[in-house]
């Protein structure tokens, strides 16, 4: 009993050491800048992205100032599969040197230039920028709450409006930038290290004094020599074709208090805390809910069950028996599509360690969230060579069920999941193309794909099948009768559509809380970095498959129904439909896309998402019930 609350006391301490450091917590990633006084600071541009499209667009596809050359980032997988696309600009600063109303060039729109503008405007879409790896941010000041700022990324190209007096809508650019670099510095060697990088937009009608002299041009609109500085946007410039539009910027310096290993706090602070604790605590309850129902059925009533059934001596008596024990003669009758089952089940294994190891990296802080598109690198990597446990569990069961074509239940463990997810995200990638989106992923990395697919995968998936199939067979607890035995009629609520529905909604209870939040991170570009909240509630997720599976398998055999193989797979995967049902839901209450492609491409990687819940799911909910099956069986004495 000590020893049980000891280890009881451990796992409290494991869970509050995540809870507390289940945000702001990473390693920073990469090495820390140090910059002197009027050293070179290069800003970078990132794609220009809206919540209302989907669809991202690389930012010179707007006639935007333009340095003398172009030159495009060397970009991770990852971010080339987020759409990302980095580049060089014209903003160049000098380290703690301020400037004022620096001009960055003259642009005269034309009907098309006028009309990609106007387009963009309209998509409400927003301008990304980076400076020492760290992201351009606009703060707003939050309501609710005083000193309490929230960060969005960029800034809208530009906005809306009227005249004062008039109906008509006009479309204005942001064409000045008022730039904040946070710095901390290091008072012994005078050096800085930049910690922040904020923005606030102004549309203004920018006009001058004589001939036009590029950045040496005197600007009436904004002088730092009358001290005449930008701090609204009450002349702004409008969108009109045959207009000239004149790009300004002015960079101010702050030193800061946060220290560079630091700078992504501000970022990453979740203001919602209390609703992740909610989240977990709701499910906890059905955690302990659940838990209760198990412990019942393990301790109470299987355990009277085996009492009775190990007691019975007679012939008369054991013709008597009711409830699961009848059915041991074809519990373990392999179920029919068996093949497919094999391999849905090591497609479930290959997710699961994907997932796990996932969330240990990100929960202990290694995938930092200054090496952008590190995540999904990640998780594609780990794809890729958890393929090896795939092959071993699809062989390992497929062994079990008699069968002895170990090459063919290999191939088409290493092959179906990965091809319908890359025909759909085929079809979707040839949308995006034709939207002429920076978001299509180029043919060089389709190429690469394919090659850790075929080069990686495939390999690994035979490797594991191999020693799968190697291993001796998983031997049944009892025999199999050569003849099936008929199921009695079923009542309405142990109909196998009725109780695979009922059995999702829990495990979905468990997590519909914390999936808008991620949800949110994805479509509403929000940052999302509380993994130790996300671990929990895998873990909460995972608990509660099992049990669920555990508890209706039960229910099942008590009703003398057998065929418990495939719905114990669709009982806990059935929770990926309320995730989809969910998806739409969120679709049509929280986001304001338009475009018919756009809700294409959303419902599209949400069915991706969705089919992946499912074997993740099912193949817990799977494990579940095989471990208990092979547990109660082995527990009676059968002649």
């Amino acid at each position: 009993m000590a020893r049980a609350s000891l280890a009881f006391k451990s796992w409290i301490c494991v869970f509050a050491f995540l809870l507390v450091h289940s945000h702001c917590f990473y390693l920073p990633g990469v090495a820390p800048e140090d910059f002197l006084t009027g050293d070179e600071l290069k800003v970078k541009v990132n794609k220009l992205t809206s919540t209302k499209t989907q669809l991202p667009y690389s930012y010179y596809s707007l006639p935007y100032c333009r340095p003398d050359k172009i030159v495009d980032n060397a970009e991770n997988l990852g971010e080339v599969l987020r759409g990302d696309r980095i580049e060089n600009s014209p903003y160049v600063f000098k380290m703690r040197e301020p400037q004022m109303c620096k001009i960055l060039c003259r642009v005269t729109l034309d009907a098309k230039t006028a009309k990609e503008f106007k387009e963009k405007i309209d998509d409400e879409y927003r301008v990304n920028m980076i400076l020492d790896n760290l992201p351009l941010v606009f703060p707003i000041q939050r309501p609710d709450q005083e000193n309490s700022v929230v960060y969005q990324h960029g800034f809208h190209v530009g906005l809306r409006g009227q005249y004062a007096g008039s109906k008509e809508q006009k479309h204005f650019i942001h064409n000045h930038l008022a730039f904040t670099v946070k710095y901390h510095k290091d008072a012994q060697t005078d050096s800085a290290r930049i910690v922040g990088f904020e923005v606030k937009p102004y549309s203004v009608k920018h006009e001058f004094e004589g001939d036009w002299k590029k950045e040496n041009t005197r600007l009436t609109t904004c002088d730092p020599h009358a001290k005449r500085l930008v701090t609204n946007s009450e002349t702004p410039q409008e969108v009109e074709e045959k207009k000239d539009i004149i790009f300004t910027y002015d960079v101010e310096f702050q030193e800061s208090d946060v220290k560079w290993a630091s700078r992504w706090d501000t970022y990453l602070l979740m203001a919602d805390d209390q609703i992740h604790w909610f989240s977990i605590v709701n499910s906890l309850m059905i955690v302990l809910f659940l838990s209760g129902m198990v412990a019942m059925i393990m301790l109470r009533t299987l355990y009277r069950d085996i009492s009775k059934y190990n007691q019975l001596e007679t012939q008369e008596e054991a013709q008597e028996e009711t409830g699961w024990k009848l059915v041991h003669g074809d519990v373990f009758r392999p179920p029919v599509n068996s093949d497919l089952l094999c391999v849905y089940v090591g497609t479930g294994v290959q997710f699961f360690g994907m997932i796990l190891v996932t969330m240990i990296f990100a929960a202990l802080g290694f995938l930092s969230p200054s090496n952008r598109g590190g995540l999904m690198t990640a998780m594609l990597l780990l794809w890729v060579f958890m393929g090896l446990f795939a092959g071993y569990a699809s062989a390992r069961l497929y062994k079990m069920f008699k069968g002895t074509e170990w090459k063919k239940i290999t191939l088409k463990t290493a092959c179906i999941f990965p091809a319908t997810i890359f025909a759909v995200f085929f079809v979707l990638n040839a949308l995006i193309w034709g939207e002429k989106s920076s978001g299509a992923v180029p043919f060089g990395t389709m190429f690469a794909l394919v090659f850790l697919w075929f080069g990686i995968s495939v390999p690994l998936v035979f490797i594991g099948s191999y020693i799968g199939f190697k291993k001796p067979t998983i031997e049944d607890p009892v025999k199999t009768n050569k003849i099936p035995r008929q199921i009695p009629e079923q009542a309405w609520y142990m109909n196998p559509v009725f109780s695979i529905l009922i059995g999702g909604i829990l495990p979905f209870g468990a997590v519909f809380i914390e999936l808008f939040f991620i949800l949110t991170s994805i479509w509403l570009h929000q940052f999302y970095y509380i993994f130790g909240f996300l671990f929990i509630v895998f873990v909460i997720l995972l608990i509660t498959c099992a049990e669920i599976t555990i508890v209706l398998c039960y229910f099942q055999l008590c009703s003398e129904d057998y065929l418990w193989w495939w719905r114990s797979y669709l009982t806990s995967g059935s929770s990926a439909l309320y995730l989809f049902l969910y998806a739409g839901f969120y679709f049509f209450t929280k986001l304001e896309i338009s475009k018919p492609v756009s809700g294409i491409l959303y419902f599209g990687y949400m069915l991706i998402v969705s089919h992946s819940f499912f074997v993740l799911t099912g193949t817990i909910g799977f494990y579940a019930c095989f471990w208990f099956t092979r547990l109660i069986y082995s527990s009676v004495k059968i002649d």
